[in-house]
């Protein structure tokens, strides 16, 4: 004998709904099958912007570019693509570069990261 999921009944059961599963993940929108579509289409441009990035940045390095337009120039593309963790690595890479020429940008160019694709949930202490 199978064992079925635990169910709960919804507390107006009378109006013969279907019991809810506990385990039961919620099915996809197909209203956004056409926005889920596009995210990966952008999310696959952003790969490639970041595989065309990678030799331009170690460049950048290798040749030690002290260039700040150019350099900016780059982290401008790279702050477009830093929410893939391979243009992250590269944002980050080259912040680490351009910190030892120019501190203060870097930083502006970190916070600027942060405000774009930072996630984390800082916690309010309380007053």
């Amino acid at each position: 004998m199978q064992k079925m999921p635990k169910q709960t009944w919804p507390r107006d059961h009378a109006l013969n709904k279907k019991p809810v599963q506990q385990d039961a993940r919620p099915m996809p929108d197909p209203d956004f099958a056409e926005i889920r579509a596009l995210a990966a289409a952008i999310n696959d441009l952003q790969r490639q912007q970041v595989a065309t990035l990678a030799p331009l940045v170690q460049s950048l390095i290798q040749t030690r570019t002290r260039t700040a337009q150019e350099i900016e120039r780059t982290l401008d593309l790279l702050l477009d693509c830093a929410c893939v963790p391979e243009g992250l690595v590269l944002f980050k890479k080259l912040c680490r570069y351009y910190f030892a020429i120019n501190p203060a940008v870097t930083a502006e160019y970190i916070y600027a990261y942060r405000d774009l694709w930072d996630t984390e949930d800082i916690e309010e202490e309380p007053t």
